[in-house]
């Protein structure tokens, strides 16, 4: 059973083959009928309103989630948040994409895969300002209790697409957690100071990225990177050559 499909993977399917269940290819008399079969068998599956707004976006909901390489899991997960937001009817106003886009970035955080608003948003065919007010709201009405992400939830990924070795990664995870020993991290965006303690561990272990590359691959700024950057060496006492 699967929550990703609207009549969770429970009814028949009747394949695109010509052939029974021996291996042995139909008749050709037989086919017209097959393919009568075939189209009734696809129109009853969708019977109403209800599970046709649930077929299309539990499609979207996949190929949002396929863009984003996410696993499983999370895709599940997501599944069963739009199911409680459709029988709680909080879809009634809001666009089906943006209420799917809340659900995926709600079960990225719950699953522990955060991924960013803007990566979310680049990935659907609503903004970031309509998924995080949808988000907002989805997590009022159904309790969802989630925790902020950390910085040290980013590291992993960013330091693979920066290509950068295991070195760097645990390097960078000493840092942020020095970081937050001293209160450093609260009040500031966990991808800014994850993508400063990449940029300052890769230097250390002379792997160096620039922080244009950097920057790019945590969707910040520059100047938050330098900001983040200056705050952890100065706070935590940390010299390197530039």
């Amino acid at each position: 059973m699967t929550y990703t499909i609207h009549d969770k993977g429970l009814s028949t399917e009747i394949s695109w083959k010509n052939k029974d269940s021996y291996g042995k290819s139909i008749p050709t008399r037989n086919r017209a009928q097959l393919y009568r079969l075939r189209k009734w068998q696809r129109r009853i599956r969708v019977s109403n309103a209800t599970e046709r707004n649930l077929a299309f976006a539990l499609s979207e909901l996949d190929r949002m989630a396929s863009a984003m390489g996410l696993p499983r899991n999370v895709r599940e997960t997501a599944a069963m948040i739009y199911r409680k937001a459709v029988n709680k009817n909080l879809i009634r106003g809001r666009s089906i994409e943006g209420v799917v886009a809340a659900s995926l970035y709600a079960a990225c955080r719950q699953c522990g895969v955060p991924r960013t608003l803007d990566e979310v948003g680049n990935s659907s065919r609503v903004g970031r300002k309509e998924i995080g007010r949808t988000y907002r709201f989805m997590t009022r009405e159904l309790k969802l209790k989630l925790m902020p992400t950390k910085p040290q939830d980013y590291v992993q990924r960013f330091c693979s697409e920066l290509k950068l070795s295991g070195e760097v990664q645990t390097k960078a995870a000493e840092i942020l957690k020095d970081a937050s020993e001293k209160e450093l991290t609260s009040g500031r965006g966990p991808t800014g100071v994850a993508a400063a303690a990449i940029y300052i561990s890769s230097i250390m272990c002379n792997e160096r990225r620039t922080q244009r590359e950097v920057a790019d691959v945590a969707g910040v700024t520059e100047v938050t990177i330098r900001n983040r950057y200056k705050e952890l060496t100065e706070k935590l006492g940390i010299e390197i050559q530039l």
